[in-house]
């Protein structure tokens, strides 16, 4: 504890003598950190995430949903089902292929387009995001569908369990349970991302925070919907870290190391 505490007062000084106490700090702290700034115009920013915060709620059910139906179809067994797997497999190709402002610019500004009518941005902010984030979770669902050892599979039939059956009560327990780390941090960016639907005009934190950098001259309140969306994400990676220990601790109780 001590060693702990003499090293973080070292680094603490180090900060404070090449960054803090320095002739551009003040200049630092004028354009990016004015508290006057970030007060003012907190109350638009929080407005704009809670916009934000629509299109997540919104984005994980239908992720999760979409995701699920598309690690189904990867795992099928047997040749009449081959047209699917590689229909599901050139899914995930194309969009985890993607980059994600691509698709955001083809499906806010391509599909109003091609209808010929006006769609509201969280629509097609959702639908962006669950187009991209699906291909990630599936992949990772379908890695811990495969990591269900056979003999699961086996036992399950032998007891007379349909396929389904197999699937839902054996196979998909196991499988999230193995994969909750990995779907946690794609939580995590996609918590990050749905700050890009401003691209379609969304009045979302990062719009608000661009219109009162544009009427502020300056840049703190970047900082403030920054903030914002990482208090959002703490909670989910600490909770990560916390059952990766878990699961740690889980499966090395008894070991010898």
């Amino acid at each position: 504890m001590l060693i702990a505490a003499a090293s973080t007062i070292v680094v603490g000084v180090v900060i404070w003598a090449t960054v803090i106490n320095t002739e551009g700090w003040a200049k630092v702290q004028a354009f990016f950190l004015d508290p006057a700034i970030a007060i003012r115009y907190l109350p638009k920013i929080w407005d704009g995430f809670l916009l934000n915060l629509q299109v997540l709620g919104i984005s994980v059910v239908t992720v999760g949903v979409f995701a699920l139906l598309i690690a189904t179809l990867r795992t099928l067994r047997g040749p009449v089902f081959f047209p699917l797997r590689l229909a599901a497999t050139a899914y995930t190709d194309f969009f985890r292929g993607m980059p994600f402002i691509i698709v955001l610019y083809i499906v806010g500004f391509g599909i109003p387009t091609v209808l010929n009518t006006r769609i509201p941005p969280i629509v097609l902010g959702v639908l962006a995001v669950t187009l991209t984030y699906s291909a990630y979770v599936a992949e990772v669902m379908r890695a811990g569908i495969e990591a269900v050892h056979p003999s699961q599979r086996l036992a399950a039939r032998a007891l007379g369990l349909g396929y389904v059956q197999t699937l839902g009560r054996i196979v998909m327990p196991q499988a999230i349970r193995k994969v909750t780390p990995p779907l946690m941090n794609d939580f995590v960016a996609m918590q990050k991302d749905v700050g890009l639907v401003s691209i379609l005009g969304a009045a979302d934190a990062v719009r608000a925070a661009q219109n009162a950098a544009a009427q502020s001259y300056n840049f703190t309140p970047y900082i403030v919907a920054g903030v914002l969306f990482i208090l959002l994400a703490i909670p989910t990676i600490r909770l990560t870290d916390w059952y990766s220990a878990r699961l740690r601790d889980r499966e090395q109780m008894g070991s010898i190391v």
